[in-house]
Formats: C-alpha cells, sequence, structure tokens
C-alpha cells in the first residue's frame, strides 16, 4: 500500500510502510531541525518527493469547495491530496481538513496522534447579526466577520 505524508509525520517517530512519497511543499515546511532529520532518514530509506499533477490539483480545490475547506487547505494540504488522487494512496495526517476533503474525494486517510476526523460540512455565520452565508468573509448586512461552524 502507498502512503503520502503530510508534514506532521515528520514531527514524530511513527514507523511508516513503504513505497512512501510527499510533496516538495511539504519538505518546505520542515524549518524544526528533528522533522529535517526525519526527513533525511525517510528520504535515504526510500521515501520520493514529487510534485503533484494539474488536473488533481483542479479536483482537490472542487471538493474543497463542497466541503467548505477550500479557505484553510494550505498549498501543502493541496498538493498531499492532489498526489494521493494521482498514486492512488493512503494520506498520514492529523490535519481535519486534508481528512475531511479526503473523504470527499474517497481517499483513505491515517491518524497519527488525533482522533480520526467525520466527514462535515461547513457553515458560515455572521460573528455580528448571526446570519447565514454562503462563504466566509465579511457579512454583506453587518460588516462583521464571518466564521465557519460545523453544519
Amino acid at each position: 500500500m502507498t502512503l503520502v505524508l503530510d508534514a506532521s509525520v515528520f514531527f514524530t517517530e511513527i514507523p511508516v510502510e513503504r513505497p512512501i512519497y510527499t510533496t516538495p511543499s511539504v519538505v518546505a515546511e520542515l524549518g524544526d531541525l528533528h522533522a529535517r532529520c526525519r526527513f533525511e532518514a525517510l528520504a535515504a530509506t526510500g521515501l520520493l518527493v514529487r510534485e503533484p499533477r494539474e488536473k488533481d490539483l483542479e479536483r482537490v480545490d472542487a471538493a474543497a469547495l463542497l466541503t467548505g475547506d477550500a479557505g484553510v487547505l494550505s498549498p501543502a494540504d493541496r498538493d498531499i491530496l492532489a498526489l494521493a488522487l494521482e498514486l492512488p494512496a493512503i494520506i498520514i495526517t492529523d490535519d481535519f481538513a486534508v481528512q475531511n476533503v479526503a473523504h470527499r474525494l474517497g481517499i483513505e486517510t491515517r491518524s497519527i496522534r488525533q482522533r480520526p476526523a467525520r466527514a462535515i460540512r461547513w457553515r458560515y455565520r455572521c460573528s455580528g447579526c448571526g446570519r447565514y452565508c454562503r462563504e466566509p468573509g465579511d457579512c454583506p448586512i453587518c460588516g462583521a466577520p464571518i466564521k465557519r461552524k460545523i453544519k
């Protein structure tokens, strides 16, 4: 079974099976010395770093819009989701937004230290007047920030 690793894997010592992949954007997030050393150790034993395809990134963006997670996915999050679509692979992550979009795309995920996320749908509610909106930003009625809430 092929695995795609999120940055959180490099901050732990969990064993991972081969083959394993990650993306250049995840590697760029590894500023901690321990995480960089873990990356180097895994790279020496077969970890492959690969860019995702553009068409898979587009599928991720479409799914993230449907789940309401588009505003919180980082470029690295988008990349690992797209790479998991391409390979196909299991994503190892503790990020709930990544797990939520993965669930929408039919990608299996595994958690490291957190409980697995269940699939959720977000709603957006104004923090000022309480109106529900279709997307985050500022409320068109009162101008207060719109917050994400679980549906």
